[in-house]
């Protein structure tokens, strides 16, 4: 039997300890809401504390057992089984797309290449640990000394993600905690829990041995504290909101674990009127303010909701800007045509009007949506959606400036000098992405290397690559995900000294 979701009973069991799939032990359940229309459409266990330790013996067994545990299986055949893990995403890709969809109110589209991107981080993380040499030689002064760092995995990782990338999110954990030897005990979100579940068991078909991938299906509150705490969980790697993520880091500090926090961003796209020089170029532009702000509904990290506008292109960028806005199709993500779907859920829905609201009453001008759409078809009566808004005449003492709204929202403000642009750009607390959009190549290259965030694009938007660190400055987190650094946060560094030729030192006279 592979990997795939198979019928209701396999849905419930969502908790996976020691190669085992369980009920709770409450055997308490939660239901799944489909956020196209409010509606309930699968069920998953509900996870307490005692889950968790459940979950962390079966890792901590996996990861100290003998000869042929994970962490000492050649990094070779830990690359296989990510190589396999990535054939078999590849495989699965439109039924877990579709599940991506549904569960997170994405479309179809955007949990395809979801899909595709997680594929990529898994092959990347294999081949980065099977070209690696075994251990870096260090110079001791003296040919009877013999001095290599090596590179241990940490142990058991406790990896907590975040509802809007569910299985994106899990990859760029999972992946390099296996590349790097340790087992782990992953909790997803409540709200979005089942590709994650999925990943899981295309982790077990790719060969992956009992205890080294674990799940725990449950609340933030229980699961997600019990793992921070826990005194066998040697790293937790938590992306989420900044109050959740100081919580974790606090729980994780009782024991001295290693932490990686990635908490968001409140993301500055930049744009000056010499990139709107020419037809194409302002093209391009409003283009891509639409995509940075708008993808999945703006519940993402790296949004770009800040739009910073040269004064002087600002009246016709923002005319056609929300003009454009107002023609986005909302609906069902797995509806044909729909462009971009519902919020995740009411209570996010309701946070995003709230924001809007206030910023109405602090004297921001809506230049497109603020509202929900009306029912249709394509947006059944129940479903969580909002209409993305274009709110102009903003200023930074409104808080829809300061703060993460995470939803379709894109406020806008003016500069006159490269001075004054890069002034608003860093004036925030979160520092995780932001662009520049300039015809200017030196204008671009000063820009980008004044910006305080950890992603600076220049005429672009969104992409990244696996290969690359991703992570941010200031409250957007410590640590990094992808990359070579994003490996090194599952590892530890150990100076291993041999002296061949020993001989008596003589310090003591005795």
């Amino acid at each position: 039997m592979d990997g795939r979701i198979e019928g209701q009973e396999q849905e419930r069991r969502t908790i996976h300890a020691g190669g085992e799939w369980r009920d709770a032990i409450t055997g308490a359940m939660r239901e799944v809401l489909d956020p196209a229309d409010g509606e309930p459409f699968a069920q998953v266990a509900e996870g307490d504390e005692k889950d968790v330790d459940v979950a962390v013996e079966a890792a901590r067994r996996a990861f100290d057992g003998g000869q042929g545990a994970w962490p000492r299986t050649p990094a070779r055949e830990r690359a296989d089984v990510l190589r396999r893990t990535a054939d078999l995403l590849r495989r699965d890709r439109e039924e877990l797309g579709r599940l991506e969809a549904r569960d997170a109110g994405k479309t179809l589209e955007e949990g395809r290449v979801d899909i595709d991107c997680v594929a990529d981080a898994f092959r990347y993380f294999a081949d980065l640990v099977a070209a690696e040499a075994p251990g870096r030689v260090v110079d001791a002064g003296s040919d009877e000394i013999h001095s290599v760092v090596v590179h241990e995995p940490v142990g058991v990782c406790a990896l907590i993600t975040p509802w809007n990338y569910p299985l994106l999110q899990a990859s760029w954990k999972i992946a390099p905690a296996l590349a790097a030897g340790n087992t782990f005990v992953v909790k997803p979100s409540e709200i979005t829990p089942l590709s994650t579940v999925a990943l899981i068991r295309l982790l077990t078909e790719a060969g992956l041995p009992a205890g080294v991938a674990n799940i725990v299906t449950g609340p933030g509150h229980t699961v997600g504290a019990r793992l921070s705490e826990h005194p066998d969980v040697a790293l937790v790697s938590f992306t989420g909101g900044t109050v959740s993520g100081t919580k974790v880091a606090r729980a994780a500090a009782e024991t001295a674990k290693k932490v990686a926090l990635e908490l968001g961003g409140k993301n500055p796209n930049v744009v000056f009127a010499d990139a709107c020089a020419t037809e194409e170029g302002f093209d391009t532009a409003v283009d891509q303010a639409l995509n940075a702000a708008f993808i999945h509904s703006g519940q993402v990290c790296s949004a770009g909701g800040r739009l910073i506008v040269e004064e002087t292109v600002k009246e016709r960028f923002v005319a056609e800007l929300a003009a454009r806005a107002a023609r986005i199709r909302v609906g069902r993500g797995t509806a044909e045509g729909v462009e971009t779907g519902p919020m995740v859920s009411e209570q996010q829905r309701a946070r995003t009007e709230e924001y809007v609201a206030s910023a109405l009453a602090e004297g921001a001008v809506l230049r497109a949506g603020g509202r929900r759409p009306e029912p249709s078809e394509e947006r059944p009566e129940g479903g969580y959606y909002y209409l993305p808004t274009v709110l102009d005449d903003c200023h930074r003492s409104m808080r829809v400036v300061r703060e993460e709204v995470f939803g379709p929202v894109l406020t806008v403000e003016t500069f006159r000098t490269e001075d004054e642009a890069v002034a608003l750009a860093n004036d925030t607390e979160y520092g995780l992405a932001g662009a520049v959009w300039t015809a200017d190549a030196g204008r671009a290259r000063r820009v980008a290397g004044r910006l305080r965030h950890g992603t600076v694009w220049i005429n672009d938007f969104h992409p990244y690559l696996p290969q690359a660190e991703w992570g941010g400055f200031g409250r957007s987190g410590v640590g990094r995900e992808l990359g070579p650094a994003g490996l090194a946060e599952y590892r530890e560094a150990k100076h291993v000294y041999q002296n061949l030729a020993p001989r008596p030192v003589r310090w003591f006279a005795g």
